[in-house]
């Protein structure tokens, strides 16, 4: 990871990582990098409206005209800026961190996040001597962008709405007190859906649960879905760009598995195309995608890996395994809304409970895990561990994953955000996955001890 950018944009604890004088000299090298028509938006916390307004400060001191998109979800400001044709986007949010943290998102004249060597170039302009200062005479305007309604009409021109709409299906919706809220029940309403809703009220102190939809936090829409009678639930993160759903029966169906099933019905609609992935995804999608003539690419994790590749290669759609949806007919980027209308298409033609659509696709069995690692021994313990290791399959994409001919794999990779190797691991028995995982957790923290 960079100085300032992490995995998915620059993050931290505001007025302490994360200052009004840092976001107003980052906005300033921003701007001064993309152009001079920037989109700005904010999401629901708390500190947002703080630092949306130190970013606009440095925005408009090199010059750019500011296009205030007001309060709305991350992909409703990328779809905003390549449909008017903006130079770039900052996107004030720290997504499914918890509340005191926040953050900015750097959105590219394509809607795209920004690429890894274009955060490199901005840091290096923030940590010299920063950008040059615009003439007084030339310091740039601010105006308003209205940004809902051509995101939310967009969305519904990629799905079969009449189809939708008589299928009269019901839908649990849960935003997390994120905003989501503003996109998702009107949407599912457009798209003829009785809506029932918990946490709806946008408050950026997450009252109601986690920014981050998992399913030890979904017990509100759990409930919400078997009251209500509900054909389906969703759950958001905190600026609307990741979904988890919830099946008619209340179980929660992981994000690799939602995957998994819109990537089938993406692939029975265009056989033999691509999609992409992290490594760390379920072989599920490899099986799906496989079974219609088509591959998986690979990549390191992070979203903006992935969607990068799918514009560089002109891939169509991406998932990761945590519920971030890529459907680049719409736009190269995760989109909980999108993958929500995605869903509603799939189960009005499929005419199946979604909790049948779910147990048609293969289940594996996977296991997450960690061990600490400090900071400064992390390249030197994958070094070890790449030498250490062998397997008929090891990749080296992003930490080193083994591949082993039952089908079961394993991933170690150092976090990018914390001071731990992360492990993930599948297999079809649970007593395979457990033994892949107990070895080599064993394995890495006597590796890190030895150097230690």
């Amino acid at each position: 990871m960079g100085r300032l950018f992490g995995t998915n944009g620059v993050r931290g604890v505001a007025n302490k990582e994360l200052t009004v004088e840092m976001i107003a000299r980052l906005a300033a090298t921003v701007g001064a990098f993309l152009g001079r028509e920037i989109a700005i938006g904010r999401d629901g916390r708390t500190t947002s409206p703080m630092f949306r307004d130190a970013a606009i400060s440095g925005l408009l001191s090199v010059g750019c005209n500011v296009h205030d998109a007001g309060m709305l979800p991350t992909p409703v400001l990328q779809h905003a800026v390549k449909h008017n044709g903006l130079d770039g986007g900052i996107m004030i949010t720290a997504s499914h961190n918890p509340p005191e943290f926040n953050g900015i998102k750097v959105i590219a004249s394509d809607g795209v996040e920004i690429p890894r060597e274009h955060e490199a170039e901005i840091e290096e302009t923030y940590f010299g001597e920063g950008p040059e200062p615009s003439p007084w005479d030339t310091i740039g305007s601010i105006g308003t962008l209205q940004a809902l309604e051509a995101y939310n009409e967009a969305v519904k021109s990629h799905v079969d709405a009449a189809a939708i709409r008589e299928a009269g299906l019901k839908i649990a919706i849960d935003p997390g007190n994120g905003v989501a809220a503003l996109t998702a029940p009107e949407i599912a309403r457009d798209l003829g859906c009785s809506v029932y809703t918990v946490n709806v009220n946008v408050n950026g102190r997450f009252p109601g649960r986690d920014s981050e939809p998992r399913p030890d936090n979904l017990d509100g829409l759990k409930r919400l879905v078997r009251a209500s009678g509900a054909d389906l639930g969703i759950a958001f993160d905190g600026d609307g760009d990741r979904s988890m759903f919830v099946d008619e029966k209340g179980e929660v169906q992981w994000g690799d598995r939602s995957v998994a099933l819109l990537a089938k019905d993406f692939m029975a609609k265009n056989p033999g195309e691509r999609v992409v992935s992290a490594v760390n995804s379920s072989k599920v999608l490899d099986d799906v995608v496989t079974a219609a003539g088509g591959s998986v690419v690979r990549t390191k994790v992070g979203s903006v890996v992935i969607s990068r590749v799918m514009v560089d290669q002109g891939i169509m759609f991406g998932g990761e395994e945590n519920g971030g949806i890529m459907y680049g007919p719409h736009l190269q980027v995760r989109d909980g809304s999108m993958a929500m209308a995605l869903m509603l298409e799939i189960m009005a033609k499929a005419k199946k409970p979604l909790s049948e659509l779910f147990d048609e696709l293969p289940r594996y069995h996977q296991l997450k895990d960690r061990v600490p690692c400090p900071e400064e021994l992390k390249e030197r313990a994958l070094e070890a561990l790449r030498g250490s290791v062998d397997a008929p399959e090891v990749g080296t994409i992003d930490g080193v994953r083994l591949g082993y001919e039952d089908g079961s794999w394993i991933l170690f990779r150092p976090s990018g955000t914390e001071p731990v190797f992360r492990i993930y691991a599948e297999a079809e028995s649970p007593e395979r996955v457990a033994e892949l995982v107990d070895e080599h957790k064993a394995l890495i923290a006597s590796v890190i001890e030895s150097l230690g």
